[in-house]
């Protein structure tokens, strides 16, 4: 399973900022390992972003994304104390989930 997200969420005058780090290795499947062997494509393809059960945010990312990606978006409709939860799938299918308060 992958490491957590670190996330960090912050209102200011009814903005909320969301900063999001993820711990992927986010292969491309264009890189060959030590044998030439080519290293098959390993990424994230889509991430949600919800509060209160409404999504906020939502992407899908391809195979040009670099390692461990930093993600800042805004938007409103949140106030202090509401939980921020990120989704996230990659190409095996894995999923990771996690949440943050908004400060």
């Amino acid at each position: 399973m992958a490491d957590p997200m670190r996330i960090r969420a912050s209102e200011k005058d009814g903005e909320i900022d969301v900063k999001i780090l993820m711990k992927h290795d986010m292969e491309s499947g264009q890189r060959k390992d030590a044998a030439g062997a080519i290293i098959p494509a390993w990424h994230i393809t889509t991430l949600v972003a919800t509060v209160n059960d409404k999504e906020v945010f939502a992407a899908q990312f391809g195979p040009a994304v670099s390692k461990d990606p930093f993600l800042n978006f805004k938007f409103k409709g949140a106030a202090k104390g509401d939980e921020v939860v990120v989704n996230w799938v990659d190409t095996k299918g894995d999923k990771r989930t996690d949440k943050a308060k908004i400060s």
